[in-house]
């Protein structure tokens, strides 16, 4: 009986390696609609679905009320972007962005792990995720270092675990909002076109920042709905968006 020699077994092309590589970083979960994400209601003669169409108006309607500052008490607007004041509006992001998506999954009598509130793939998800924050680190770092950065940044200085219970709150909220119930509800209905078309209300949510964030939020936006639609999770986003934007404020100040 011959015993195979693995001196002698061919070498496997690095050019092969790279592309299963490639092939198994960009291989999302099956996203496959069940009759409830299916299933429509007639507005006018337009069929919609309903999970995506209550998707869309929840998020439309988080965005402009945080946008408009509409609960936010006159002392602590007051403040600007003091540490305290940022905090009041992350727990009225945790609530328009986190609570009512939740509750809205709920009444529709759906698994929030639809909508990833779940690890996902985790080992891709910390894989990538690092990686992305490795690279981001020092592009962040210079640009804390940019005047109009500073100057919108500096003023929310606070010790790092105060930093990082503000940014989870909120950050935690928005992608939940952005890439779970309304990016996993269009890419059920619609396909991958509802990673691009959910990163929409990200970026007009920033605006008031500086341009140059304001400018490059279409390429994030889309790199962090990449990583939820890859691993099926928001885990993995919210804790490198959580990273970038304490980074950038301690940097900043």
């Amino acid at each position: 009986m011959d015993v195979p020699n693995p001196a002698l077994e061919p070498a496997v092309p690095a050019s092969s390696f790279s592309a299963r590589l490639w092939s198994r970083a960009t291989s999302a979960p099956a996203y496959v609609a069940t009759a409830g994400d299916l299933r429509t209601f007639s507005l006018a003669g337009l069929e919609l679905p309903i999970r995506a169409s209550i998707a869309i108006a929840i998020v439309t309607f988080a965005v402009l009320i945080d946008f408009s500052r509409a609960f936010l008490p006159p002392d602590v607007a007051s403040l600007g972007r003091a540490p305290e004041a940022m905090r009041f509006v992350a727990v009225e992001r945790f609530v328009l962005f986190g609570l009512i998506p939740l509750a809205a999954v709920f009444l529709l009598r759906d698994r929030p792990s639809r909508y990833g509130l779940t690890l996902g793939e985790w080992r891709w998800g910390i894989g990538l995720m690092l990686a992305g924050c490795v690279v981001m680190t020092p592009i962040v770092l210079a640009f804390a270092q940019l005047p109009d950065t500073r100057a919108y940044y500096g003023p929310s200085l606070a010790p790092i675990p105060d930093l990082l219970v503000t940014h989870a709150l909120d950050l935690g909220a928005a992608e939940f909002a952005y890439r779970g119930l309304l990016m996993l509800s269009l890419v059920r209905v619609i396909g991958p076109l509802g990673v691009l078309v959910a990163t929409l209300p990200f970026v007009f949510a920033h605006i008031g920042k500086p341009p140059l964030e304001l400018f490059s939020t279409l390429g994030g936006g889309m790199a962090y709905g990449w990583l939820a639609w890859r691993t099926g999770s928001v885990v993995w986003g919210t804790i490198a968006h959580v990273y970038i934007l304490t980074l950038v404020t301690l940097a900043s100040g």
